[in-house]
């Protein structure tokens, strides 16, 4: 059995999935690399062939139809031997040193039979003419180098939240909560970060900068433009993370708070990008998710609406929605997204 199995999801990443894999290539053995191609219809297929030829230990091509790159993940899940999980997508790559110690780390907790279910790390916003390199960090609220669980944690700051960036699950957490990502379907991540935690017992942090994230492309999924074009799909999301998780059933206090904190955020940015759009359909969508919400759950329904985001989202007008949105753009330049 492998230690660590990454899958690095590829659609038409013949441009920059070779920086990707070489970045994750110092791991060795104890590592496999999935590559799936997606259904690419460029050289993808040949570049994670040639890689799978040159590595046949540690690399293995799976060609699949296009599926988007919530399938690419299952088919990763499917196909991983390893204990831990780890996703990778093909235009990021991760930092040398902070990989080794990462699985360092990993490998002691199988030496030594500790069960581990999510292990975090650091991310990177790595954004294209930035010259501030915003640096995703848990250190004010999760310990560190020990394992620990919910009970350990503090208060998340608005704005900082788990992405698919920063966590490794235990492969088997992902297959025991039944994680079936949507197919053609973008922002899934949130789904993937989201939906295990409720099975997750055992936690530990490395404060390492591990996953660099790159932004800033003009077709990239998270440009804003992009988002508002899919802005179904991001709703689609919202609406599957409050349907998959009761979040009422949660039996930690400390986790259902970290649990809303986090669907609160999902739903913000999802308003704001219909607010964003500037046309009367959207406007309507809002209005109908938050419908949605409150007919589902009232209780979910008033704890996101009125706090403190979800009163900034809903301020009624147009000079309303202007405030909504200068409040984004701050966020934007504190956080570092989009």
């Amino acid at each position: 059995m492998k230690l660590l199995s990454i899958v690095v999801p590829c659609y038409n990443s013949q441009e920059y999935m070779r920086y990707s894999i070489e970045s994750l290539l110092p791991g060795g053995e104890c590592v496999e690399i999935l590559i799936v191609n997606d259904g690419s219809v460029d050289q993808t297929a040949e570049i994670a062939n040639e890689y799978a030829r040159k590595y046949p230990t540690i690399i293995k091509a799976i060609h699949q139809e296009n599926g988007g790159h919530g399938e690419a993940v299952n088919a990763g899940i499917r196909n991983a031997t390893g204990t831990y999980f780890k996703v990778v997508d093909s235009d990021d790559w991760v930092d040398t040193r902070a990989y080794l110690k990462i699985l360092n780390a990993l490998e002691k907790f199988v030496a030594e039979e500790q069960s581990v279910d999510m292990f975090i790390s650091n991310f990177v916003y790595e954004k294209e003419g930035a010259k501030y390199k915003k640096v995703m960090k848990y250190e004010n609220v999760l310990l560190e180098g020990e394992i620990f669980t919910w009970d350990d944690i503090k208060r998340f700051r608005k704005g900082q939240y788990l992405l698919m960036h920063s966590v490794i699950y235990r492969t088997q957490i992902l297959r025991e909560c039944g994680l079936e990502l949507p197919k053609h379907t973008f922002y899934v991540d949130n789904l993937y970060v989201y939906q295990p935690l409720a099975h997750v017992k055992k936690i530990f942090y490395l404060n390492v900068d591990f996953y660099r994230y790159f932004i800033g492309r003009e077709d990239q999924s998270v440009n804003e433009r992009v988002m508002i074009k899919r802005i179904d799909q991001q709703i689609k999301v919202n609406k599957l993370m409050i349907e998959q998780v009761d979040v009422n059933d949660i039996y930690h206090p400390k986790l259902r708070e970290y649990m809303l904190h986090h669907l609160e955020i999902v739903t913000v940015v999802s308003a704001i990008l219909l607010i964003r759009s500037g046309t009367k359909e959207n406007l309507i969508k809002k209005k109908e998710l938050w419908k949605y919400i409150k007919d589902r759950d009232h209780e979910l329904y008033h704890e996101i609406r009125y706090g403190m985001m979800g009163h900034l989202m809903n301020l009624p007008g147009r000079a309303g929605r202007s405030i909504s949105v200068g409040a984004y753009k701050i966020s934007q330049k504190v956080v570092g997204f989009n």
